[in-house]
């Protein structure tokens, strides 16, 4: 891998040079207030775990911000396997915060007034549907329960073996079952919406699972993220690599057209890793046909000043 970026040779434009610079920086500065203006993603949260729900954010954050992420939830009509699953899609804490940081995304985690009035409003709705449901099949469960009272009636009737005094008597039954009869609660059927995402949390429980973002960033987490930020701002794709012993595995394009190239294993500048550690994941990434990258940032602190050194096993000597 290449790891020195092409220097930028201003001084040598001349003439239309600069007016290719200015058109181009200017089509760059709209292009960024169109993608400002453009609704932002929402990531939600459970357990500090950021999850994106939508299927348009989804979408776009994977074809515009190349975050791949990993599909987690059951599909409604497949709930009791795991070879195929749906939405919702874990993104990892590295991709969230750079959504965040670039203003490309909003957490769902402070719920004011209105938020929770709306779910009031939400809740109350449900319920009058579930009463108006109620009342719909107490009046269904009635009928059927005449309907079949009149059956008997007439087949008794027919076969001549009903007397009068049963044949009153299933009168009054059906006579008082017109005034006394309920429905019990138990028995009433119930819509599950499983095909979408419901009510989902109430706002207590949501900002109780929300209270640890942003998760706190040591050193391991910055030195992660600010690695991740330079090979993303590359235009390399990234997913996690644990089993593979690294840090994220390195795609040159969408991971479902492309294998990966690198194994990504993030270490400070002054970190100190063992000589069977290095051989260790120089022979794993051998096996599997990918190069090993050890990327350390620089103490600089500034955005792209990564230091990228490639590991291939050759054998031994």
């Amino acid at each position: 891998m290449d790891c020195e970026r092409p220097a930028e040779d201003h001084g040598t434009r001349q003439n239309g040079g600069a007016g290719e610079g200015g058109e181009a920086a200017g089509a760059e500065s709209e292009g960024d207030r169109e993608r400002s203006r453009e609704p932002r993603v929402n990531i939600s949260l459970v357990g500090g775990t950021p999850l994106l729900w939508r299927a348009g954010d989804i979408r776009r954050v994977r074809e515009e911000d190349g975050v791949v992420g990993a599909l987690v939830g059951s599909l409604a009509r497949q709930p009791r396997q795991n070879v195929r699953l749906g939405r919702p899609l874990e993104i990892l804490q590295e991709e969230a915060s750079l959504l965040l940081q670039r203003g490309r995304a909003a957490v769902q985690h402070t719920h004011n007034q209105e938020d929770e009035e709306s779910h009031v409003k939400a809740v109350e709705a449900y319920q009058s549907r579930l009463e108006h449901s109620y009342e719909e099949q107490c009046v269904l469960a009635l009928e059927d329960k005449k309907a079949v009272l009149q059956r008997v009636m007439n087949a008794k009737q027919n076969d001549h073996t009903c007397d009068e005094g049963t044949e009153q008597a299933m009168r009054e039954r059906l006579s008082s079952l017109q005034k006394g009869f309920t429905l019990p609660r138990s028995a009433m059927a119930v819509q599950l919406c499983t095909a979408r995402a419901g009510f989902g949390h109430c706002p207590e429980e949501a900002a109780f699972l929300a209270a640890d973002w942003p998760m706190p960033r040591d050193e391991r987490s910055e030195t992660r993220f600010r690695v991740y930020r330079d090979l993303r701002g590359r235009g390399f794709y990234l997913t996690a690599a644990g089993k593979f012993g690294g840090d994220y595995l390195v795609y040159p394009g969408d991971p479902l057209r492309f294998h990966a190239h690198f194994i990504a294993l993030c270490l400070s500048m002054d970190e100190q890793l063992p000589l069977c550690d290095v051989l260790a994941v120089a022979r794993l990434g051998s096996n599997v046909k990918k190069t090993v990258l050890l990327c350390s940032p620089r103490d600089s602190g500034v955005e792209g000043e990564v230091v990228y050194s490639s590991l291939q096993w050759s054998g031994m000597v």
